[in-house]
């Protein structure tokens, strides 16, 4: 039993244990207590979202849908282990669950069968959507295996819980399955392990990426060979812009020349401006990764 944790202890408590956190919107004020209480707090719920796409999974939960309001839980956790915090409160996220399980989790002892949905789980538990189908063939990598114990250990470090008050949803109410794809059991061996040490400490920001400065005009020209085209040949098809049949290659094409062009009028250039021969303004802009 708990006081649930401020939006700044929270986001603490994760980043403590070397996650990834993104503060998605108005995430410390988007709750459902309006409609009920939210703590005391007795443990960590695990879902998956049925969903693919970071972006789309992240706005759902965020959001909710008609029959269902958001926040539907209060982190999400993409396939690379970042945690997207979506919901600071009570969250549409367990639902009514078996209160025989509260009590075990209460007590930090073994699960009993979920049988029966009687006891409000939104007002006891935090829950992490995992970005998952859920359809037992989308892969769970190693990241965010990862990223749901730290997750889910964080929450456990801060209250002082131990691993037994972590649930998978299938655990809480009766008819459900996420997460699939990996035991609890697994996962809560993991959660406990990690909490018998300490904390990994805050994660480094990721390296700012660094970009091939522009070579010069002169550069781009027939028989030129080059790393360097083949980088800016793939921003330009990222951006939209290819125009290669085959490709892109190392060698300077007229289909360099035409996709360069087409970025060139996406930028707002034309006529003599648009010629497909990069100039510095332009390739900026592009930004070529480094070769």
């Amino acid at each position: 039993m708990a006081t649930p944790l401020s939006a700044d202890k929270l986001l603490k408590a994760l980043r403590d244990e070397g996650l990834h956190v993104v503060e998605h919107r108005s995430w410390r004020t988007n709750n459902r207590n309006h409609k009920g209480p939210w703590g005391p707090t007795h443990g960590v719920m695990i879902h998956h979202t049925v969903t693919s796409g970071t972006a789309s999974s992240v706005e759902l939960c965020y959001n909710g849908h008609s029959a269902l309001p958001g926040p539907l839980c209060h982190g999400v956790i993409a396939k690379d282990g970042t945690v997207h915090l979506v919901g600071n409160g009570r969250a549409n996220h367990a639902g009514l669950g078996d209160d025989d399980v509260l009590r075990a989790v209460i007590a930090e002892k073994a699960l009993p069968p979920d049988n029966e949905a009687n006891t409000d789980g939104n007002r006891h538990f935090y829950g992490f959507e995992c970005v998952n189908l859920g359809d037992g063939k989308d892969p769970w990598p190693a990241a965010q295996l990862l990223a749901i114990e730290r997750a889910a250990a964080a929450v456990c470090r801060a209250h002082g819980w131990s691993e037994r008050s972590v649930i998978g949803h299938l655990e809480w109410q009766p008819g459900k399955v996420d997460p699939r794809g990996f035991t609890m059991n697994s996962m809560r061996t993991r959660v406990g392990k990690r909490l018998d040490g300490a904390p990994d400490g805050p994660s480094k920001p990721p390296p700012k990426p660094t970009y091939e400065p522009f070579p010069g005009a002169a550069f781009f020209k027939v028989g030129r060979n080059s790393a360097v085209i083949t980088a800016m040949g793939k921003r330009l098809v990222a951006e939209g812009c290819g125009r290669y049949t085959v490709g892109p290659g190392p060698a300077w094409s007229e289909a360099d020349r035409k996709s360069y062009a087409a970025w060139q009028r996406k930028l707002g250039y034309s006529g003599g401006d648009a010629d497909g021969i990069p100039g510095k303004s332009s390739w900026d802009r592009l930004k070529v990764p480094n070769v």
